[in-house]
């Protein structure tokens, strides 16, 4: 049973940082991609970065690039989202996700976080 649990959401102001976690259970966390996605209220879960079981190859979606980074220390079982530069569109409830191959998209992976709310005033 795979089990991956979120911390590290909160509330910050525009301009502010968080950084995520993502404890994932299991003895082959190193063997698969992570991913973490967004979802806002009303709207569809995006993606948001992913890196691959390496640590050698991360995918960031545009809206993100230059100021979140993904990274992942595979001793822990745990992947991170440093975020800075927070702005009021980037409120939305985080998810990490695994899958056999880096991807950008939701299909591409197949556990799924409970997510932690990031919610970034004005």
């Amino acid at each position: 049973q795979v089990q991956l649990v979120e911390s590290g959401g909160g509330l910050v102001q525009a301009g502010g940082s968080l950084r995520l976690s993502c404890a994932a259970s299991g003895r082959t966390f190193s063997t698969y991609a992570m991913g973490w996605f967004r979802q806002a209220p009303g709207k569809e879960r995006e993606f948001v970065a992913a890196i691959r079981w390496s640590g050698g190859d991360t995918r960031y979606a545009d809206s993100v690039k230059g100021r979140f980074t993904i990274s992942r220390d595979n001793a822990k079982n745990t992947v991170y989202l440093q975020m800075n530069s927070l702005q009021p569109e980037d409120t939305a409830v985080y998810y990490c996700a695994r899958g056999p191959l880096i991807s950008i998209a939701t299909i591409g992976y197949n556990y799924w976080g409970q997510g932690t709310q990031v919610t970034v005033s004005s």
